[in-house]
């Protein structure tokens, strides 16, 4: 069982490493994919855990699931800064937007210096 669970967990931490790697380099990334991808990894490890005894886990298994936890959190960490920095990049597009939009009439001097019309 020790073994078949080791091999789900390198497979999830194949896909978290493949995403968390595109992700800092901003190389183009299916998120929805990677989603789907996880989630198949995590069912499949969830099944295979309900056959585990926790007080027979060998410290070799639990390293590797320390190892997983960490893995997990470091792509979470990646991901909120992705997010982050989406929400960002369309807040600037949406003012842009909106400026280039306005005539001025209702809106504040931009930079000290008032619009002509």
């Amino acid at each position: 069982m020790e073994a078949v669970l080791t091999q789900a967990i390198q497979r999830l931490e194949a896909v978290l490493a493949g995403e968390t790697n595109a992700l800092r380099v901003n190389a183009p990334v299916n998120l929805g994919e990677m989603s789907n991808r996880k989630n198949q990894s995590l069912l499949e490890l969830s099944r295979i855990s309900r056959g585990v005894d926790p007080r027979t886990v060998t410290p070799a298994l639990k390293e590797k699931l320390d190892v997983l936890k960490y893995r997990l959190d470091e792509n979470s960490r990646v991901l909120q800064l992705h997010m982050k920095a989406t929400q960002e990049i369309s807040s600037l597009i949406a003012r842009a937007m909106s400026e280039a939009e306005s005539d001025g009439t209702y809106g504040s001097s931009v930079r000290g210096v008032k619009r002509e019309s």
